[in-house]
């Protein structure tokens, strides 16, 4: 959108249809927007192909709201992650548009055409405990503009759930695999499949499980090639890596 707007200003430049000290004023205005407690960067599009999120963990209602609102008036996309209903609630009073997805804690404002994917992401969870951390990953995938299958419940300690999947599994381009407890089902996985997968351990354990770390650094050491790791509950940037690796060869609209 950033792009087509520096050029129509350029455009109306050198028709004579402002002047020099306008087009500044109109651009100097372009690459973020300073509201005292928080910079937009409304160039993150140019440079990434998708907007910037707002962490809303850690931040007001209020801040929320009118991070949200300056994005909405720009006509950006808004996703919100980390999101609480009280979030939602303060973005819902100002965007009528604005819809939440409870299970993903995620806030959403769709300003502009989805540009979709051709290829599939496979979001695959170890058990119903990691699902609000595989839903993040499936939300955001999915309003990042890509198709997504699910695959929830099909952990370890029932081989035979995830193998009964494993033909559908492998039609997929990308696979994020989600677990906590031991955190092996992204090994497992990386044995039976060609596609990258991206492993998310999850906070979801007993006392020995550390909130994550024993799924962290069993996932780190992981003896199948092909898997890598985002950091515990990280199922935005699973999405976010696993979109990159999606777009890859498709050309652009």
């Amino acid at each position: 959108m950033y792009r087509e707007k520096i050029l129509e200003v350029l455009e109306k430049f050198k028709q004579g249809r402002i002047s020099q000290e306008e087009a500044l004023n109109i651009l100097q205005n372009l690459p973020y927007e300073d509201l005292g407690f928080a910079k937009i960067d409304y160039h993150r599009e140019l440079r990434k192909g998708f907007p910037e999120v707002i962490f809303c963990e850690g931040k007001t209602p209020y801040q929320v709201r009118e991070i949200a609102l300056a994005m909405h008036r720009k006509e950006v996309d808004v996703l919100g992650t980390r999101a609480s209903r009280e979030h939602f609630e303060a973005v819902k009073e100002v965007i009528d548009k604005a819809i939440y997805y409870e299970e993903a804690r995620i806030i959403s404002v769709k300003n502009t055409p989805l540009k979709k994917t051709k290829g599939v992401i496979g979001v695959v969870a170890a058990g119903t405990s990691d699902l609000p951390v595989a839903e993040e990953a499936a939300v955001t995938a999915e309003l990042m503009g890509n198709t997504v299958k699910r695959f929830y419940d099909v952990g370890v300690a029932g081989l035979h759930r995830l193998l009964h999947k494993l033909d559908e599994i492998r039609k997929c381009r990308v696979l994020i695999a989600v677990a906590g407890m031991e955190g092996a089902l992204p090994t497992v996985l990386g044995g039976l499949v060609s596609a990258p997968v991206i492993a998310v351990p999850t906070s979801v354990g007993y006392g020995a499980n550390f909130r994550g770390l024993s799924a962290l650094l069993a996932m780190l050491n992981s003896c199948a090639s092909g898997v890598t790791v985002v950091n515990i509950d990280n199922g935005f940037g699973a999405a976010y890596a696993a979109t990159l690796i999606n777009r890859i060869g498709e050309e652009e609209k």
